[in-house]
């Protein structure tokens, strides 16, 4: 019978119809012809790349039948290569074969999709990570043992040697939903895979886009999996001794962002998890340096005049709320550095500037809650009023946090949610329109001046702010737009040259 089917071989040289029966009979007689594999499965490959859609269908169809021992692996890297195909159906097709094969030998699948990963042309190498991106999580536990989760996890490490930003937050992706990485020992690898991508022992350049960009990528990616048992130490010490004296010179490619804000937000949460630092005390005094430029004294304080005549200072809510919280959560783990490592007239000074913020704040609190009064349902879902439930969480947190610090001496015990974040069970009304604020983009509607202060609000009471709280929009900017998981911008489409 060997020559029977021989001549089946070489009908993938005739016609249409010889074609098509081929494509049929290559497959359903390839377990008896051992000694023919390579060329039955070069002929089928043959017909995988025929003009004719149909042909090409019906032979990637089958393509499955021959994925058995040794075969498997170049069954797997052949239906990798055919993701590139740009005609659904097909490409449909390819998806269902690489899941069925998947099913009878997971290592061997992945075998052939990582060696296209490394080795492939890019087209393929997207579409091969995103298949696992997108594909692995349907697989039953059978199949993704712990095995085979070790596999991915070491061939993923040789791809991330190597990658794009894009690509990186596709194989994070892949990685953190790995079951056996869902425990502390395995977030903490995860974690120390970031910060290996992040480059934490370089020397930062805050006037490199890229570097600032995968910085802040890295940190995104990093800040979901941080907790009481995984700390964020590494990283905000990181933030505290070259980003933060940085804080004015960062550039970023991505348009629109408040990269200084953006920033801030990311220490502030990663402050929550900050575990034992070797300089504690010296970067508290960088986190309280940068606070001070952001709480500045009364007009009528301000030494040689400065501030003096009709000039109000500017006041930033969200940089202080980011700034405070982080400081309030760091100086947990030194309570007496206002007191003791502070000399008696920086703790003056400090109080003075806390006391005025405080001031204007409740006035401003006390607009806001009379501009919210009585509005429920689809009245807190106007633009203007997701804003100001937004600007009452920000209040409320810097007032929480600044009357913890007028204890004498001064407290870390209050407990405040970003205001950013989901609230957890509180007023309905207010959660709600947090959420849809968190995952809509108010940039759209931001006011695009460059100087956003909030000056009118800190008048003597009168009124005249009320009508200005809009004002407060550019608070949002970067803050709510949901940007983890997002790649480096249009660079990843680059040659896989590595873009750091």
């Amino acid at each position: 019978h060997k020559d029977a089917y021989q001549a089946i071989l070489d009908g993938v040289k005739g016609g249409a119809k010889e074609k098509r029966l081929a494509a049929q009979f290559i497959p359903k007689f390839f377990k008896h012809f051992p000694e023919l594999a390579d060329s039955a499965i070069n002929a089928q490959l043959d017909l995988c790349e025929d003009e004719d859609v149909s042909i090409r269908r019906q032979a990637i169809k089958e393509l499955p039948q021959f994925a058995t021992g040794d075969n498997l692996p170049r069954v797997a890297d052949i239906l990798t290569q055919l993701l590139q195909s740009d005609d659904s159906a097909e490409f449909n097709l390819v998806n269902n074969a690489l899941l069925s094969i998947f099913k009878m030998d997971a290592k061997g699948t992945l075998g052939g999709l990582f060696s296209q990963i490394l080795q492939g042309e890019d087209i393929v190498r997207e579409r091969a990570i995103k298949f696992l991106s997108t594909k692995l999580k349907t697989l039953p536990e059978e199949v993704m043992t712990k095995e085979v989760e070790e596999f991915i996890l070491t061939e993923s490490k040789k791809v991330l040697e190597d990658v794009t930003g894009e690509e990186f937050v596709l194989f994070m992706k892949i990685l953190s939903g790995l079951k056996s990485l869902q425990t502390v020992s395995g977030r903490q690898q995860l974690v120390e895979l970031v910060a290996e991508q992040a480059d934490l022992e370089q020397t930062f350049n805050p006037s490199d886009p890229d570097c600032v960009d995968r910085l802040l990528q890295c940190t995104r990616q990093a800040v979901p999996l941080f907790s009481k048992n995984v700390h964020s130490t590494k990283f905000v010490t990181y933030f505290c001794e070259h980003v933060l004296p940085n804080l004015s010179s960062l550039t970023t490619p991505v348009e629109g962002l408040d990269i200084q804000l953006e920033v801030l937000k990311l220490l502030a949460e990663m402050s929550s998890f900050c575990g034992d630092m070797e300089k504690l005390e010296s970067n508290l005094k960088k986190l309280f340096d940068k606070l001070l430029e952001y709480m500045p004294l009364p007009p009528e304080e301000a030494e040689n005049g400065e501030n003096a005549g009709n000039e109000e200072p500017k006041l930033q809510f969200s940089y202080v709320e980011c700034l405070l919280y982080s400081f309030h959560q760091l100086g947990r783990k030194l309570p007496d550095f206002l007191t003791a490592k502070l000399n008696a007239e920086k703790l003056k000074d400090f109080k003075i500037r806390l006391q005025y913020f405080a001031r204007g704040l409740q006035v401003y609190i006390r607009q806001l809650r009379l501009a919210l009064q009585g509005k429920t349902g689809e009245a807190l879902k106007t633009e203007e009023n997701k804003i100001k439930v937004v600007a009452l969480k920000i209040t409320n947190n810097i007032n929480v946090l600044i009357k913890d610090l007028f204890h004498i001496p001064p407290s870390y015990k209050s407990t405040v949610t970003l205001s950013w974040k989901p609230v957890q069970k509180a007023d309905v009304g207010q959660k709600r329109t947090s959420e849809d604020t968190t995952s809509s983009s108010p940039p759209k509607k931001a006011p695009a001046g460059p100087k956003r202060d909030a000056r009118q609000i800190y008048n003597p009471p009168s009124g005249k702010y009320s009508s200005n709280l809009g004002s407060f929009s550019y608070e949002q900017r970067g803050g709510f737009r949901g940007g983890r998981g997002r790649g480096w911008g249009g660079r990843g489409n680059r040659s896989r040259g590595r873009i750091y």
